[in-house]
């Protein structure tokens, strides 16, 4: 039997699920969500190097469950100034990797419009980023009912297959260009830690399968030395130390990632029966969005 504190957790994100209906095409600029007057690139904070940006700016998709969802209208502030990407979201939260594959039909969360092969061919993206946490109940209808705690062999089995046949219809959608997906490595897990190990672990996997890339941004939720040990609290980083907002705690010099009733998403407002995009500054989607960022920025097009 579970215990009660998990069903809660568990009843959260079956709350969470219910789909958005995003509009389609490019999306315009959002209000912005950090600190003014920062024109630095990526690639400057990360590594103090000199200006750099691609000759050709991507044009990037970015589709994804809750923790995208929240994410969302960060990672395209911070794609259009460091990398001037053309961007478009498309995020469902509740969803998982077969939610977005063609031929499920009424069996998604997901509408035809907005599956990743309709929008490959209809945007033409250098990119797509895909970011899951890997849904492990039986809410997702897609996944027949396999959820990791009762079938863990089969629910894995069923992810990696799930991951080439995504991987097949992006690539097949793209045409004589397809575009290079990047799955993003999630953070801890306090619940199932071992699972969102493995789940990371597949996503590398298919990436080397597929010569794709993967943005480890769960690393940078993650404290020093203890990749899969789940925190609330990590220490400020220089730049949140540059700027109030981002680090929450100055006088503790450290930073907070979740809320005390939220372990899973990282916007630091709580969670609504709509999903939306996270309104407030919040470190730890900052950090994830700089890391996608990073990568794409590492990967020219042209």
């Amino acid at each position: 039997m579970r215990k009660p504190w998990i069903v809660g957790v568990l009843l959260t994100g079956v709350l969470l699920g219910a789909c958005s209906d995003p509009t389609s095409g490019p999306e315009p600029d959002p209000p912005s969500l950090a600190p003014p007057g920062s024109a630095a690139t990526t690639h400057q904070r990360a590594a103090g190097s000199s200006p750099s940006t691609p000759a050709e700016p991507p044009v990037v998709l970015y589709l994804g469950d809750s923790l995208a969802m929240e994410a969302q209208n960060v990672l395209g502030q911070e794609l259009r100034r460091d990398l001037r990407a053309e961007y478009t979201s498309r995020p469902y939260s509740g969803t998982t990797v077969c939610d977005y594959l063609e031929g499920t039909g009424a069996r998604s969360l997901v509408p035809d419009r907005d599956k990743a092969a309709a929008l490959v061919r209809s945007l033409r993206p250098d990119f797509v980023v895909l970011q899951f946490w890997g849904n492990a109940w039986g809410y997702t209808w897609c996944m027949d009912g396999i959820t990791h705690a009762e079938r863990p062999t089969t629910y894995f089995k069923r992810y990696k297959a799930d991951l080439a046949r995504l991987t097949d219809q992006i690539t097949t959608a793209g045409g004589a260009h397809p575009p290079r997906i990047v799955w993003v490595a999630q953070g801890p897990d306090p619940i199932t830690p071992d699972r969102v190990r493995r789940v990371n672990e597949l996503y590398t996997e298919r990436a080397a399968a597929s010569h794709d890339l993967v943005a480890d941004a769960g690393a940078k939720v993650s404290a020093a030395g203890a990749r899969y040990s789940w925190v609330q609290y990590l220490p400020c980083t220089a730049y949140e130390r540059e700027h109030a907002d981002y680090c929450t705690q100055p006088d503790r010099d450290r930073t907070a990632l979740h809320l005390d009733k939220d372990y899973l998403h990282f916007c630091l407002a709580p969670t609504t029966a709509t999903p939306k995009p996270c309104a407030v500054r919040s470190p730890g989607i900052l950090r994830i969005a700089r890391e996608i960022t990073r990568v794409i920025g590492a990967h020219p097009v042209g």
